[in-house]
């Protein structure tokens, strides 16, 4: 039988990993959510979730260091790059969203880090990424009106 064969305590690592990219991403969610932006508390704390689950993915078939798992990096950028892009909206010379698809990027890297169990270089990347969208927004603004 199926269940007999899973590795629970394998299970609920992978699970605390995920969880924690889940988390991560939230605070970047919730200020895009606040914002009214075109991505918010469902997409982000999910790409989050899904790097995470894709590098876990790989590393377990193809070992931590193959040139697999590199390969597998390369499309969740590229792909990730995608879904940031459709948040991008030009209309009458004007450009808006780049902020929001930059996150999005940022969070598949959050996602990333947290795969590789590098937690301090995801609890950065999410602690910028919040800091610039609360802290610069309001300066750009402030400029932007003149």
């Amino acid at each position: 039988m199926i269940i007999e064969t899973i590795d629970w305590p394998k299970v609920g690592s992978l699970l605390a990993s995920m969880i924690i990219a889940y988390l991560l991403a939230l605070p970047v969610a919730w200020d895009r959510e606040k914002e009214a932006r075109s991505a918010g508390l469902r997409t982000f704390p999910l790409v989050a979730l899904s790097s995470c689950g894709y590098l876990l993915l790989a590393m377990s078939v193809f070992g931590n260091g193959s040139d697999a798992v590199a390969r597998i990096i390369q499309g969740l950028i590229t792909g990730i790059g995608f879904i940031g892009g459709g948040a991008i909206l030009k209309e009458r010379g004007s450009v808006h969203g780049t902020a929001t698809a930059a996150s999005i990027w940022n969070t598949g890297a959050i996602g990333a880090a947290v795969a590789f169990r590098r937690y301090e270089i995801a609890l950065v990347l999410s602690a910028i990424n919040f800091a610039t969208l609360r802290l610069l927004t309001p300066i750009k603004e402030h400029f932007s009106d003149k």
